[in-house]
C-alpha cells in the first residue's frame, strides 16, 4: 500500500471561527492517526480569512499535543518570510517535544500578497536567496561545532528532516542537488508535475539525510458513498478555487446543487485547469483513481487534499480513502 498522507488548512467556514478551526485540525489528526495516514502537515498561509493555519509552528504543536505517533509537519513554511536561525529554534523545539514525528517541508513562495510581505518586514527579493537559506537552516538543525558562535538552541543535532515543496521545476532541481525528499504542489498546480518528478530524479545525488530519491505528491480527494455525493461535495472546494481566480478571499462555503450557479466561465476554466489532479467519488472509484494516478507518476507517498465543509463528512472522506487504498473496497 502506498503511505498516505494530509494536508490541512485549517479552513474557517461560514459555521465555525478560527478556534474551532484549529480544533477541528487536530481532531482530524487523531482520527487520520487511526486510519494508518503516514503524516499529516499544515500549510503557512498569510492574510486569508478562511484559512487559520498562518503561526504554522504552533499550529503543528497543537496538533503533536492531541496525536501519539502520526508525524506532523508544514506544508510549508515560506521561507522567504522568515530567517533560517527562528525556523530552526522553531521547528528544533517542536522536534524536542514530539521526537521523531516532526517534518520540516520548505517552500519559496511567500503564500500571501504584496500587502502581508511588507507587513512581515519582508523583501519580496528574499525568494532569490532560498537555496542559501536552506543550506543555512540545515546546519542550525546539525549538530554544533565546537568553535560555533551561534547556536540554535534546543535545536542544535535535531536534525529534523527537511523536504523540498514546489510546482515547478525549480524546487525539483533543488531538491535533487541537495539530495532532500521532493514534494509536489499538484493538488492546485499540476502542470509541471511530471517534467518536475523526471528531473529530481535523474539528478538526485545522495546525501546524509536521503539515499535515493523519494517523491510526494498533493491530489485532491474527496470521498462519499456514492460518486454523486462526492461530487456535491467537491464544489466548495471549487468554490475556493473560483474565488481564489477572482480575489475573493472569504470564508469556506457549503457545498451546492449546481457548481455552474456560482463561478463564471472564466472562473470555471482556471479553477478547472488548477484542479485538474482531483479525484471526487466512491470508495471504488477513488481506489481506481489513485492507483491509476500512482502508476502514471510512481511517486512513493500521496498528500491527500480533502477539502470537506462539514468536519464528520471530511473525517468519512478520509476514513474511505484510507480503507479503500487498504483494499477494503
Amino acid at each position: 500500500m502506498i503511505a498516505l498522507s494530509i494536508l490541512e488548512l485549517a479552513r474557517v467556514t461560514q459555521d465555525t471561527d478560527a478556534g474551532t478551526a484549529l480544533n477541528n485540525a487536530r481532531d482530524l489528526a487523531s482520527h487520520a492517526e487511526q486510519y494508518g495516514y503516514k503524516r499529516i502537515w499544515v500549510a503557512e498561509h498569510h492574510n486569508m480569512a478562511g484559512i487559520a493555519s498562518a503561526a504554522t509552528s504552533i499550529v503543528i504543536a497543537h496538533i503533536a499535543g492531541g496525536t501519539r505517533t502520526i508525524r506532523v509537519g508544514a506544508g510549508g513554511i515560506m521561507l522567504p518570510n522568515h530567517a533560517p536561525y527562528i525556523i530552526a529554534e522553531q521547528f528544533g523545539t517542536l522536534e524536542r517535544l514530539y521526537p521523531g514525528r516532526i517534518d520540516l517541508g520548505l517552500g519559496r513562495a511567500p503564500g500571501t500578497d504584496q500587502i502581508a510581505i511588507r507587513a512581515m518586514r519582508r523583501s519580496p527579493a528574499a525568494s532569490e536567496q532560498f537555496p542559501q537559506d536552506v543550506l543555512e537552516l540545515q546546519t542550525f538543525l546539525a549538530p554544533a561545532s565546537p568553535d560555533q558562535r551561534i547556536v540554535a538552541v534546543p535545536a542544535a543535532g535535531t536534525n529534523v528532516p527537511l523536504w523540498i515543496l514546489g510546482s515547478s521545476n525549480f524546487g525539483a532541481a533543488l531538491a535533487a542537488e541537495l539530495g532532500l525528499p521532493y514534494a509536489f504542489a499538484s493538488h492546485f498546480a499540476p502542470d509541471m508535475l511530471m517534467p518536475a518528478l523526471e528531473i529530481y530524479r535523474s539528478r538526485f545525488k545522495p546525501s546524509a539525510q536521503l539515499d535515493q530519491p523519494y517523491t510526494m505528491a498533493g491530489i485532491n480527494v474527496i470521498a462519499a458513498d456514492t460518486d454523486t455525493e462526492a461530487k456535491r461535495l467537491a464544489t466548495t472546494q471549487q468554490m475556493s478555487f473560483a474565488d481564489l481566480v477572482s480575489r475573493r478571499h472569504g470564508l469556506s462555503k457549503p457545498a451546492i446543487d449546481d457548481i455552474e450557479t456560482y463561478w463564471s466561465s472564466t472562473e470555471r476554466a482556471q479553477a478547472n485547469r488548477m484542479l485538474a489532479r482531483s479525484v471526487f467519488g466512491s470508495a471504488a472509484t477513488v481506489r481506481t483513481e489513485l492507483d491509476a494516478f500512482v502508476d502514471e507518476t510512481g511517486v512513493d507517498e500521496l498528500m491527500i487534499v480533502s477539502d470537506v465543509y462539514d468536519h464528520a463528512l471530511r473525517l468519512h472522506s478520509i476514513g474511505l480513502i484510507a480503507e479503500a487504498m487498504k483494499g477494503g473496497f
